[in-house]
């Protein structure tokens, strides 16, 4: 049986037993069942849902402080009083290639203030990228190459 699903019928046992379905504690029984999971990890056979889910974790971490950092500079460009942009969409190369991971890199970089993912090719190679400020078009693609994409591959891949 799938790991994941073991470890969310863990944070439903752990819910029953305490009587309460709040998110907090419902939080607190998934913890619980992951443990619970990784002391048996080699019976179990564990060794890739752990690091699948520690993956998965430093995505959304990359997220957030991506998404403070777009939003602080977007800010400070809001709040001069002369704005110097260059605003324009640029071609990006995916290296990704299922769906998936396309619809997931095209939202991260659409959630993130200062860009917008406009659209993508029909052979699903280059996503098009509408970008507050186009001055550095190389640096962007390699921030979005050795951020979110790496970070999709890492989690999403065996």
């Amino acid at each position: 049986m799938n790991l994941l699903l073991i470890n969310l019928i863990f944070m439903l046992a752990w819910a029953a037993m305490t009587g309460s379905f709040t998110e907090i504690n419902l939080l607190f029984g998934f913890v619980i069942g992951f443990f619970s999971i990784w002391l048996m990890r080699e019976q179990v056979g564990g060794g890739g849902y752990f690091g699948r889910l520690t993956r998965i974790t430093s995505l959304i971490l990359l997220f957030l402080k991506e998404l403070a950092l777009s939003a602080y500079r977007v800010a400070i460009v809001a709040l001069k009083p002369n704005m110097d942009l260059k605003p324009g969409i640029f071609a990006y190369k995916l290296k990704v290639d299922r769906d998936f991971e396309i619809a997931l890199l095209a939202n991260l970089i659409t959630l993130t203030p200062g860009t917008l993912s406009v659209d993508i090719t029909d052979d699903r190679k280059t996503l098009y990228v509408h970008a507050i400020d186009c001055s550095d078009v190389e640096g962007t693609k390699a921030d979005i190459a050795s951020g979110f994409e790496r970070k999709i591959m890492e989690a999403f891949r065996v």
